[in-house]
């Protein structure tokens, strides 16, 4: 199994967990986060924003599924044809073991 993290602009986050849902993953985590890319946040005359808004969304599936889930997240994150800077990152990881806590089993 496999931990899939996206870090996506909040105005996003509802279409992409609609998405998701239609896509057959109802099970997300969603986060409010705030943080700056590569672009080192924005300026906006004297200000710099550094700490700008997004939300971060936690989605949990089966190896073989690691490709659609992750082209669901970006069709539906991308904000221009193209992409634009700040429409976000998803990192990827594996998950060793999982337990539900309300039967108290091993799911992995």
């Amino acid at each position: 199994m496999l931990m899939i993290r996206a870090i996506i602009r909040p105005e996003k986050s509802s279409k992409v967990l609609t998405a998701l849902f239609e896509a057959g993953y109802p099970a997300v985590t969603k986060i409010p986060v705030v943080g700056r890319g590569k672009q080192r946040g924005i300026k906006i005359g004297d200000i710099t924003y550094d700490e700008l808004p997004k939300e971060m969304l936690v989605v949990v599936c089966n190896d073989d599924d690691k490709e659609y889930v992750i082209k669901t997240i970006m069709d539906t994150a991308i904000t221009q044809p193209k992409g634009a800077f700040g429409d976000g990152k998803i990192f990827v990881q594996p998950i060793e073991e999982a337990y539900t806590i309300s039967r108290g089993t091993k799911e992995l």
